[in-house]
């Protein structure tokens, strides 16, 4: 495992070093913040009319809250296009094979990547968060609600990335990997909504989607048990990327 930390640094040095990382983060965060302002316009509008009713919205209900799930929407497109180079680029430019006979494990690559891409991500979401965060210099926000809803996309956002990496050890072709990645999260984030459809939210179909998981969050709680799904989703798809690597040092 030596080795993990100097592919995932090398990884954020290549992502950082191109303008792909730069425009994803500046398109990314640029919408986010145009919602951000909208919907702070339109609490001020009603900011006066709230402190009147008892038990009424606030700040983090209607601004905070809708800024994460949008993110929560973005980040199925995000997570494939921040991934869809990790492995399959390797293999696309040739050099997948140098780094198989470095000597180097398969998960210890598979983590490499994993980290690498991750980095994006993770500041996509730090970003997004900071934004209603500025709000508690003038507003009373749920910090700890605030908390539980970065705590869940960061998780939800781990997941697709690991989807994303287990896509582009899949495939040689990048935009191919990012199709599937896209494709899976997006299956999984709304496998239940036939369900939800038909009044169904207790069923096995519900607690395999990733929207179930998430929405706990939203609303301040944690649940070990929403932490452990997210968890073996990311470490089920890293495991089958782990698998595909090593079929590929077996063939040579």
């Amino acid at each position: 495992m030596s080795t993990l930390p100097l592919i995932a640094g090398n990884d954020i040095k290549r992502q950082f070093v191109q303008p792909f990382a730069w425009i994803l983060l500046a398109l990314t965060c640029a919408l986010l913040a145009w919602q951000f302002l909208i919907a702070l316009d339109a609490y001020l509008r009603i900011a006066e009319k709230l402190d009147a009713l008892p038990n009424s919205q606030g700040a983090t209900d209607l601004i905070a809250i809708p800024l994460l799930r949008s993110l929560s929407g973005l980040l199925l497109l995000i997570a494939p296009l921040a991934t869809m180079q990790s492995l399959a680029g390797e293999r696309r430019a040739h050099t997948l094979p140098l780094l198989l006979a470095a000597g180097t494990g398969n998960l210890a690559i598979v983590l490499g990547k994993f980290l690498g891409a991750f980095v994006t991500v993770a500041l996509i979401v730090l970003i997004t968060v900071s934004m209603p965060l500025m709000l508690e210099f003038g507003t009373a926000l749920d910090l700890g609600r605030l908390a539980a809803a970065s705590l869940g996309v960061l998780l939800f956002g781990a997941s697709l990335t690991a989807i994303g990496i287990a896509c582009s050890a899949w495939t040689s072709h990048p935009a191919l990997a990012a199709a599937a990645a896209l494709v899976i999260g997006s299956l999984l984030a709304m496998i239940d909504m036939g369900a939800r459809f038909q009044g169904v939210d207790n069923a096995l179909i519900n607690w395999l989607s990733l929207s179930t998981h998430l929405e706990p969050f939203y609303s301040g709680l944690i649940a070990s048990v929403d932490i452990v799904y997210f968890l073996l989703v990311t470490l089920l798809a890293l495991l089958l990327a782990a698998r595909r690597l090593d079929s590929l040092r077996t063939r040579g």
